[in-house]
């Protein structure tokens, strides 16, 4: 088995080596390097704009809860076993992620599956979440599962925006057009990709971490695998709640479709690819439990290409030249982390036309000798 190398905290810079001493034809990868630089993501540099003037829908339901920023300019890079390959573009060039946050709130259940905060992801959410957002006949059974596998059906309206607003939207339009309305199905029997439901999650976490889980999420993700302080996870100017202890604090959404979530660059996304990669493990010590990355990688029953928050590869269909390994952090707008278990690679990309995502992995894949 190849050795694994983990960068060094953050600011040092990431282990650098020739594209050749890792397996990759240099010249090769290098096209495909200069394919990703080449295929700018067709979104305007003016996020606030863009959403604001209708991208994801039409007024009201487009209005602006958190905040936006002006996007960065192309960029990522290529790792394998935790060594730097190949880069371009600004990669510590701070900006929104969308989606990917997604992923990370994943990390942070499976945080708390492993704190018992969560005893059982079967059992139903109400359980443990007396909040009134489990009490209706539609929401009661639903469990922790159907949340992180977009199964939920959770019906209501959280922070302003209600699950109506997403329900039977078509993921062929950069994850966002819609189909038109369709009646809500029993919990855990119908997929749908849906940000209010994710934000329902996010919100089920902080009152069972009872701390906001930025904070869960720098002190026991992103620090302990040295990412940088250069990040940040905003919420909505309506997603202030009181805790238990009356504590008041933001809850956090799982993408920036209404502004706010994660805004980083994209080292300290390898980061997190490269703890993903490795199964939740960093140089020794174990981060996140390594059974919870065979649930995130497992495909739900109703849809072959999600896990627990995380896209899958499993019968190709998403990227064709990726392992069937392979699993994805992804973002509207041109955002992914690719992760690609049996080849040692995790390559991060920022603001890519999401037409040319499969094109760039097709030719790093062919990079490899």
């Amino acid at each position: 088995m190849t050795s694994m190398t983990f960068p060094a905290a953050h600011p040092a810079p990431w282990t650098e080596a020739a594209p050749a001493s890792h397996g990759f034809d240099a010249a090769k990868l290098a096209e495909a390097v200069a394919f990703a630089a080449a295929n700018e993501t067709p979104w305007p540099h003016d996020l606030a704009g863009h959403i604001g003037r209708g991208a994801f829908e039409p007024p009201p339901n487009n209005e602006v809860l958190g905040p936006l920023w002006p996007r960065g300019e192309p960029g990522g890079l290529v790792t394998r076993h935790g060594v730097l390959v190949a880069r371009w573009g600004d990669t510590r060039e701070v900006s929104q992620t969308f989606s990917v946050a997604k992923s990370y709130l994943s990390l942070l259940a499976g945080l708390a599956v492993a704190d018992g905060l969560i005893p059982d992801i079967d059992r139903p959410v109400r359980e443990t979440v007396d909040d009134g957002g489990f009490d209706s006949a539609q929401n009661a059974p639903v469990t922790w599962r159907h949340l992180l596998t977009n199964t939920s059906e959770w019906e209501g309206t959280l922070f302003g925006k209600a699950d109506s607003i997403d329900r039977g939207r078509n993921l062929g339009v950069e994850g966002q057009g819609k189909k038109g309305q369709r009646e809500l199905a029993a919990p855990g029997t119908h997929w749908e990709y849906n940000d209010i439901r994710v934000n329902r999650l996010s919100l089920a976490l902080l009152r069972r971490f009872g701390r906001p889980l930025p904070e869960v999420f720098r002190e026991r993700v992103l620090g302990p695998i040295g990412g940088s302080p250069d990040w940040r996870w905003d919420g909505y100017r309506t997603s202030w709640v009181e805790l238990a202890d009356g504590q008041r604090v933001q809850s956090v959404p799982g993408g920036t479709h209404w502004g706010g979530g994660i805004a980083i660059h994209a080292e300290d996304q390898a980061r997190v690819g490269l703890l993903a990669l490795n199964r939740g493990a960093w140089a020794g010590k174990q981060i996140v439990p390594a059974s919870w990355f065979d649930l995130s990688t497992t495909p739900c029953p109703l849809n072959p290409h999600y896990g627990f928050l995380w896209w899958l590869n499993s019968d190709g269909a998403r990227y064709p030249a990726a392992g069937r390994d392979a699993f994805f952090a992804s973002g509207a707008g041109g955002n992914l982390t690719w992760v690609e278990p049996s080849r040692g690679i995790v390559a991060v990309l920022r603001w890519t036309n999401p037409a040319s995502m499969g094109g760039f992995i097709e030719r790093v894949m062919g990079a490899l000798a």
